[in-house]
């Protein structure tokens, strides 16, 4: 808002126009229009000292906003014509609603306003109010339509403004309604009645005039919709006959009513309910109802004095048989009307009714003359017509009369008649009265006015009167009379006589009052002189008044500038000239407070007086920007007092503008500023300065004159990631403003602008790629570089030169990235960019490198085999394709074994080519042979091809007749010819007849084609046996016509194409007259894979037929075989049993018996397989699956995405499960979700929503199943949190507005959990953004906030050093006290354990570690290295592409999600470090494994192999605890030396402490002690130190032998060097803790606490080989001796150290123990003990031989970290 000039004084103005009507006190001059603009009539000067404001208030938001301020200048009035400022023109509006037609006029004088309606003035009525600002009608009527018109006028002229008011008739009509229906009782009905009216009515209901009260039977609901209609549901869910009849819906509202109504029909026995009598008025029209229910019925009549109605032309009888009466006649009417209903043929009900008629009374037109004061009035009111008896009244506009002497008036009244009299009339009688008669039917009025005339006379007469200069004045002069008399006000100028009057002229300055007197707003010196007043009215003659007007003239200003300019600093004159009545005072103000110019220096005051004028002038030295105010001079008199006004501006150079950041980009910036105080000078031009921070303002940049109509600018070319300092200056006439606030700000980052540098290429594995590079130049980043983006693609043909993108942080200036799971043998391109938070910069230039060679990954194809002859086969294949051999082919490797009919596999052999075809030769004649070709590169050897069958051909080179048929039984096959038949038998079948069974040979070197039975009788003289021939498929044969009693020899023979082969044993056989139960069917091992159906035969012969009996032998007993779903006893004696499993196997007998006798034989079932066992990584859920023994490998599906699993295998068989491979883990494709950079968060953001953009998520493979989100004002605690179901677009909705949000979101799949989190902020209401968020924290604020957190850190810390000093000096006493004493018992005890009288010791030669030294001998817990060595251990898995497993250092290096391992975990896995890394399938895992032999072989690995903790139930391998850590106490060594105890179940066995070292931390040396034998460590009251214990498990009970079966043996190893460093001085200077051939101190010179943690560091990470079992022949006595020491050992065990005693086992005990262990069962094998980590060594050269006996089978030694 500006200000507004040229406002005339005395004119009413409009100052405001807004919306919403702002807040201001009204006064009689401000008023508000409807549409929010305030108007001031009758305007003042010191209405110009106001700041005008409008302020507005949201209707729904409930925001207020103010306008600028608006100044009025106020200027003296000039005469004009009147002006429409505000006007209408038409409107539509609602009866019974409001309305405001505006009409606001401007003009000197001010206009007078008059309405009209349809061209006549406005009827008199409360509804319509005159306004300053327009006319008010409330309660509209329709009446109220018509054309409006707005009359101002004043003494120079008149304007008109009009238009059209239309008023809706919001009278209610129906507009749905329901119908007539018939219903049954029961069946539930709804009626349905809408309405609309204005305002919206409401809808009551009746049935047959009765109302509707909602019940149990009635439910009624009313709601009201938006577009102002009325619904109206009656609802009867079970409707009785009595429901029945004329249902009526009525709306109302404050327009009037309207109606509806409709028959609804329940059927059943009608009748008629009672009806009341009526009462009707005459002439009028009457309704009456037959309230009929039930249904159905055939007519409704109605009958009158017998006549059937209608019977003349205002009787009308409807459909529904509601009867009509027009115009009722009481003669003709009234009377009893009869309601007939014929509801059967001739059967009728009826119902009467009586009507009574009413006759309204009838008024006598009467008038009243006009009449004067004084005299008499009469007036009579006669009832003509109408049923006595009649009430008849008298009102007084609308007022009761009350006759009597108060009021002058009496009433008579007889019975159909009044009279009202007054005796004496007066002026207060005139007014409208009305007569009013009353009977029972109705009440009639009838109403006039009476007139009263008086002619006029004064109530006050004028008199003489004084009156001040431009005051108010007011001449009084008052009449009365009826009609109101005229007042006329006359004026002649001058003092003396008035000579001649004239009309008083009426302006808006001098109006007549309505009580008559003169109004002169602003007295002027004119106005002084005679005044007439006269007045008139018709009655009578005229009656005038004279009176004289004196003028006084007050102190006034008549000279003063209104506004006037300054320079600050300079010197100012303000002048204002004064006149009035004699004597003048003049007084300045500064705003609102007096200036004291004596008090003041900076003012001076000076006063000259000129003619009847007085000049005053105020000087201002000088002048200051606080002087732009208003300064007033006030002139004062006796009879006023007059001001001037003026406005000073005092300029000077504008205030510096306050700058602030509005945007910040990459390389750009958006400032925005506001100028408070332009220096009261317009602002000209605006400058922007800017520069580096770290410059000085002499290297800045400038933006000039920059438009002052701008209020924000942008600066371009700036650098990304750069700080920079931005000033501002503005400019005005006067001259430059200070600089504003500086301003430091950064921009935003952007992409690098250069590529990463020095990139190079490494080749480490066949399938991987280290890629090393450095960091773009520093001025080239753009920022801090957060990553790097390395693509690769693969360079040969079939290729599609697609990059595959890779990200990983930045650490550094210097970065090493690995690309893994590449192709084998392929040329890569590199690429890398850099990227920081704004994007990715350009890459690298492409630079190539090929992976290492790898073993070929397909076999050799089209592998095919011939038999050429009976012992020569010839193998060919083709190569395998290109792309899989991952290297330069090398050659060819057959690898190829027999299978023998039993199930057992041969020796496995293996033939060497570069060829693509061999020749086997020396093979088993007719014989099965799996082969098997594999490629293999330099790297070694490629994936076999599948097992291809061949069959050797069958010997033809001898024929039958060369062979001789009396040879006896064994060989077979030296000729080509079969073997003899495995087993036979011969059993009497009768008293002439025999049968004989027989098994195949092992060797049939041939299609066996016959079988020749020979039988022949000793004695009998036939020089031949006889032959008999059965078919190769019958292994039986019966011979008969034998003689009974006689002796038969009988043997068989297999026959083949090259001739009759081997004859069997010979079997003798006597037929007999009785049978007994014989079995014809042959014991034996029957091996068979798991799952599998097996048929056991037990075929028997006997007279009478024998009873087949199969069971199976446990431990004590034999458990008979019944038949269920899984075994079967067939009729002819074979058991039948499927799915076989590991539990099956055992020792099956098979019982044939009769009365003669029985026969048994027995069946040894092998079932053989492997337990496969996988799990999720860091879960203990284990799912087995049970696979073949004769597979070798095998795929898991159905696995998780992105998902590590961990793998072990068990081989299982009839005596149990063998040990547990070790843990092998593999991880399936997949990874866990992404946000994509390029991607946008948000999509779309306002002042209260955000959308996000989820399509940014990229699964990484597995689909995504949970996306959640947070968010929350920035700054606040409480976040807000949403689940979102779809994976397109989320709104986040009902947002703060303007205001910054932290927003968070995390995408899971199966893999793990994606996270991404941002910023965002809201608009403003308008679509503005918003400027980041300054931090409000002082200066102090991070040091306060330091300090407060930092404090009790740093007094905790002092705390816990203060104890850990008290306590190393505690422990540092005790240990010198002991130290002495302790090192003499420690080396008594080790000289004893190299002496041999340990007896726990074992011995071993170094032959058995393939090393040519001599034999050495260890103390029980002795670690060495060898090379890994096994015996009956468990399956070796090989993984394809699997990660290295178990090394813990490893493991977190290449799986963030590393599960914590038990402290003291039971079972060691090993893993090799070096193994390659390949990938999974996303869900498919495939392992792939060898059986180690039973007699233990040499591993022909010889890397190290490092040994980590894993949990399992592999009980047979829990043999080694460690605490993990190198530095434990006593209490946590105990807790480890119980879990052993319950981990192994060996609480049979004995455990003894063998070695204690305590650490001392000021010295290398190590103390030893022994402790007494307890089965618990837990009650040792010695202080926690650190140190090493070892313990020895000794043999269980003879009673618990079967406990120790599965026990394994801890992996010994050498001690390193680290070891030997930290081993007691006194130790190292024996020369048999140096190595051969090592003459100086290996140790480095490091002080000694530094040396013992490095030691203990190092132990915590050292490589393990794997198990050997000692064959039990090299198991001989070794000795051992040493000159200086066999004095030294002590015949007793018991060794003593302050606080700790340990009991050794004693020399006898240990003999025994030795001899019974030597007496054992040779299978029996010793193992090693060893310890994971120990500092003893003992070497053969340096010591004596002493003769030691080997200890117990599963004795254990553990070492307690």
């Amino acid at each position: 808002m500006g200000s507004i000039l040229g406002t005339p004084k005395g004119t009413p103005v409009f100052l405001l126009r807004a919306i919403t009507a702002a807040v201001f006190r009204r006064g009689n001059r401000f008023s508000l229009t409807s549409f929010g603009a305030l108007y001031i009539s009758d305007v003042q000067k010191e209405d110009a000292l106001s700041t005008y404001r409008c302020i507005t208030k949201h209707k729904y938001s409930g925001e207020t906003r103010q306008s600028n301020g608006a100044r009025l200048s106020v200027m003296d009035p000039n005469e004009s014509s009147p002006t429409i400022l505000d006007s209408f023109q038409a409107g539509e509006v609602y009866a019974g609603q409001s309305i405001e037609l505006p009409c606001t006029a401007g003009g000197y004088p001010s206009p007078t306003v008059r309405w009209l309606k349809d061209g006549r003035p406005l009827p008199s009525d409360a509804r319509w109010t005159r306004r300053l600002t327009g006319l008010t009608i409330s309660d509209l009527r329709q009446e109220d339509s018509g054309s409006y018109a707005c009359e101002v006028t004043n003494s120079f002229g008149s304007k008109e403004v009009s238009g059209q008011l239309h008023v809706i008739d919001g009278t209610p009509r129906i507009v749905s309604s329901f119908s007539e229906r018939v219903v049954n009782p029961g069946e539930p009905f709804s009626l349905m009645c809408a309405a609309k009216g204005a305002p919206p009515p409401s809808i009551t209901w009746t049935l047959d005039d009765e109302p509707v009260v909602r019940d149990s039977t009635y439910k009624t609901s009313q709601y009201t919709l938006s577009d102002g209609l009325t619904v109206s549901h009656v609802n009867v869910s079970s409707p009785l006959i009595r429901d029945g009849g004329v249902y009526r819906c009525v709306a109302r509202n404050s327009a009037g009513s309207a109606e509806y109504q409709a028959r609804i029909n329940v059927r059943g026995p009608p009748r008629i309910r009672p009806m009341r009598d009526i009462t009707a008025v005459a002439g009028r029209n009457t309704y009456i109802t037959c309230r009929v229910i039930g249904y159905p019925y055939y007519s409704i009549k109605w009958l009158k004095d017998g006549m059937q109605l209608p019977d003349n032309h205002r009787q009308v009888v409807f459909e529904n048989g509601t009867l009509r009466l027009t115009d009722v006649q009481k003669g003709a009417d009234e009377g009893t009307y009869l309601c007939s209903v014929l509801i059967q043929p001739q059967v009728s009900i009826n119902q009467t009714v009586h009507v009574t008629v009413k006759v309204p009374p009838l008024i006598q037109p009467f008038d009243i003359p006009s009449t004067s004061v004084g005299k008499l009035m009469y007036i009579a009111c006669v009832v003509s017509s109408g049923d006595m008896p009649i009430r008849i009244t008298w009102h007084k506009d609308g007022q009761l009369i009350v006759p009597g002497s108060a009021s002058g008036v009496a009433i008579e009244t007889k019975e159909f008649m009044s009279s009202l009299q007054i005796s004496k009339v007066t002026l207060k009688h005139n007014g409208n009265y009305t007569c009013i008669a009353s009977n029972a039917a109705a009440t009639v009025s009838w109403e006039r006015q009476l007139i009263v005339t008086v002619p006029p006379r004064f109530v006050v007469q004028p008199n003489n009167q004084d009156c001040i200069y431009g005051k108010a004045g007011v001449l009084n002069c008052s009449v009365e009379g009826y009609p109101p008399p005229k007042v006329m006000w006359k004026h002649a100028k001058g003092v003396g006589n008035p000579q001649q009057y004239h009309p008083v002229p009426l302006t808006g300055r001098i109006q007549i009052m309505s009580n008559g007197s003169l109004l002169i707003r602003h007295v002027l010196e004119d106005d002084r002189g005679y005044y007439l007043c006269q007045a008139s009215n018709g009655v009578g003659s005229d009656i005038s008044k004279s009176m004289i007007l004196t003028v006084k003239i007050p102190a006034m200003i008549t000279s003063h500038p209104n506004t006037t300019m300054a320079r600050k600093g300079q010197t100012k004159e303000l002048n204002c000239t004064a006149r009035g009545e004699q004597p003048i005072i003049i007084r300045w103000e500064r705003g609102d407070t007096v200036i004291d110019a004596e008090r003041n220096p900076r003012y001076s005051i000076t006063i000259n007086k000129k003619g009847d004028e007085v000049i005053s002038t105020l000087k201002l030295n000088p002048a200051e920007r606080g002087d732009s105010v208003f300064f007033s001079c006030h002139a004062i008199n006796s009879y006023g007092e007059g001001r001037g006004l003026i406005q000073l501006t005092v300029q000077e150079p504008p205030d510096p503008p306050e700058l602030e950041v509005r945007e910040v980009k990459d390389r750009s910036m958006n400032l925005r500023w506001i100028q408070r105080f332009d220096g009261n000078s317009i602002i000209t031009s605006y400058d922007i300065e800017y520069k580096n921070k770290s410059d000085s303002w002499d290297h800045m940049y400038t933006t000039r004159n920059i438009s002052p109509t701008n209020n924000q600018a942008n600066i371009v070319e700036l650098h990304p990631a750069c700080v920079y300092s931005i000033r501002m200056y503005s400019y005005n006439k006067i001259g430059r403003s200070l600089p504003s606030k500086e301003l430091t700000i950064s921009t935003e980052e952007a992409p690098p602008d250069g590529p990463p540098m020095e990139v190079i290429l490494q080749p480490m594995t066949s399938q991987s790629i280290r890629v090393t590079w450095r960091a773009p130049k520093n001025e080239l980043q753009n920022g801090v570089i957060r990553g790097y983006q390395i693509g690769y693609r693969e360079n040969g043909p079939g290729s599609n030169g697609q990059y595959s993108i890779v990200e990983m942080k930045a650490t550094g200036d210097s970065e090493v990235y690995t690309l893994d799971n590449l192709k084998k043998f392929a040329q890569y391109g590199v690429v890398v960019q850099a990227f920081n938070r704004a994007g990715t910069g350009p890459s690298s230039t492409e630079i190539n490198a090929t992976t290492l060679e790898d073993v070929p990954s397909e076999p050799p194809q089209n592998v095919r085999a011939i038999s050429v002859t009976s012992d020569e086969a010839v193998i060919t294949w083709a190569e395998p394709p290109r792309l899989t051999l991952h290297g330069v082919l090398k050659g060819y490797r057959v690898v190829f074994w027999s299978l023998f009919p039993d199930g057992e596999w041969g020796e496995m052999q293996n033939i060497t080519t570069t060829r693509e075809q061999v020749e086997l030769r020396g093979l088993e004649k007719f014989t099965n042979y799996s082969v098997q070709v594999l490629a293999y590169t330099q790297a070694g050897d490629g994936v076999r091809s599948n097992v291809l069958y061949i069959q050797t051909r069958e010997d033809r080179g001898i024929t039958a007749g060369s062979m001789s048929l009396y040879r006896g039984g064994g060989g077979g096959g030296a000729w080509g010819v079969p073997g003899p038949p495995a087993g036979i038998k011969a059993v009497p079948s009768s008293p002439n007849s025999v049968v004989v069974s027989w098994l195949p040979p092992h060797k049939p070197n041939g299609v066996i084609r016959k079988y020749t039975i020979y039988c022949s009788s000793p004695g009998s003289g036939q020089p031949a046996p006889s032959e008999y021939e059965a078919n190769p498929e019958m292994l039986f044969y019966r011979i008969t016509h034998l003689s009974r009693g006689k002796q038969y020899h009988i043997w068989a023979a297999a026959v083949t194409t090259a001739g009759r082969g081997n004859i069997s044993t010979k079997v003798t056989v006597e037929p007999a007259g009785k049978v007994p139960a014989k079995i014809l069917s042959f014991g034996g091992t029957v091996t068979t894979p798991w799952m599998k159906e097996v048929r056991l035969p037990c075929s028997s012969v006997g007279e009478p037929a024998p009873t087949i009996k199969w069971t199976k032998d446990s431990e004590d007993s034999a458990i008979p075989v019944t038949a269920d779903s899984q075994r079967q006893i067939l009729s002819n004696g074979t058991l039948v049993l499927r799915s076989v499993k590991a539990e099956d196997s055992g020792y099956y007998t098979c019982t044939a018996t009769n009365t003669l006798g029985f026969d048994t034989i027995i069946v040894n079932l092998v079932v053989q397989g492997f337990v496969l066992q996988y799990s999720v990584d860091n879960t203990e859920e284990w799912r087995d699956v049970f696979i073949s023994s004769s597979e070798r490998s095998f795929r898991l599906d159905n696995l998780r995405c992105g998902t590590w699993y961990k793998v072990k295998l068990a081989a299982k068989n009839s005596v149990g499960s063998g040990r547990i491979s070790e843990i092998i883990e593999a991880k399936t494709h997949g990874r866990e979700p992404v946000f994509n950079k390029d991607q946008p968060l948000l999509t779309h953001i306002n002042s209260t929503h955000a959308g996000l953009n989820l399509q940014g998520w990229t699964s990484g493979g597995c689909p995504i199943t949970d996306l959640m989100l947070d968010f929350r004002p920035k700054g606040t605690w409480a976040w807000q949190s949403l689940k979102a179901n779809s994976t397109t677009q989320l709104f986040l909705s009902e947002l703060r507005e303007a205001t910054w949000y932290e927003l968070k979101m995390k995408a899971c799949n199966s893999a793990g959990c994606g996270n991404q989190s941002s910023q965002f902020a809201t608009t403003d209401y308008d679509g503005s953004t918003i400027p980041p968020i300054k931090s409000a924290r002082g200066e102090g604020d991070d040091v306060k906030k330091l300090f407060s957190i930092g404090s009790p850190v740093i007094l905790v810390t002092l705390g816990v050093a203060l104890l850990f000093i008290i306590r190393k000096k505690r422990k540092e006493k005790r240990l010198k006290r002991l130290r002495g004493e302790r090192k003499e018992k420690m080396l008594r005890a080790l000289l004893r354990c190299l002496s041999g009288e340990d007896k726990a010791a074992v011995p071993v030669t170094d032959t058995e570690f393939s090393q040519s030294v001599n034999p050495q001998n260890f103390c029980t817990g002795v670690s060495l290295h060898h090379q890994a060595l096994i015996q009956n251990s468990g399956p070796l898995i090989d993984m394809s592409d699997i990660r290295p497993g178990t090394n813990p250092v490893s493991r977190k290096s290449i799986k963030s999600a590393h599960s914590s391992r038990n402290r003291y975990s039971s079972q060691w896995t090993l893993s090799r470090p070096s193994q390659s890394q390949s990938t999974a399938s996303a869900r498919t895992l495939t392992s792939d494994w060898r059986t180690m032999g039973s007699h233990g072989i040499t591993a022909t690995e010889s890397d190290s192999y490092s040994a980590s903790l894993s949990q399992d139930t592999d009980k047979g391998r829990n043999s080694m605890v460690s605490t993990e850590s190198a530095s434990s106490t006593y209490e946590e060594l105990a807790r480890a030396y119980e879990h052993a105890k319950l981990e192994e179940h060996l609480q049979h066995a004995k455990f003894t402490i063998t070695e204690c070292f305590i650490s001392d931390s000021s010295s290398d040396q190590m103390t030893t002690g022994t402790n007494d034998p307890a089965d618990s460590m837990t009650s040792l009251s010695t202080p926690s130190e650190p140190g090493i214990c070892r313990f020895t498990a000794s043999p269980p009970k003879p009673q618990d032998y079967d406990r120790g079966k599965n026990v394994a043996v801890p992996i010994p190893h050498r001690a390193n060097k680290s070891e030997f460093c930290n081993l007691p001085l006194y130790m190292k200077t024996d020369p048999f803790f140096r190595k051969q051939g090592e003459l100086h101190d290996p140790c480095p010179a490091v002080p000694p606490r530094e040396a013992s943690i490095r030691s203990l560091t190092q132990r915590a990470y050292h490589t393990q080989g794997r198990h050997k079992t000692l064959d039990p022949a090299k198991q001989q006595a070794l000795t051992l001796g040493h000159s200086g020491l066999g004095s030294l050992g002590a015949s007793s065990g018991t060794a003593t150290l302050p606080q700790r005693t340990l009991t050794m086992p004693s020399s006898n005990t240990a003999a025994t123990a030795s001899t019974s262990s030597t007496s054992s069962n040779p299978t029996n094998s010793n193992k090693v003990g060893g310890s994971r980590d120990s500092l003893l060594e003992s070497s053969s050269s340096a010591l004596g031989r002493l003769q030691k006996q080997s200890v117990g089978a599963y004795s254990k030694s553990y070492t307690l970290v």
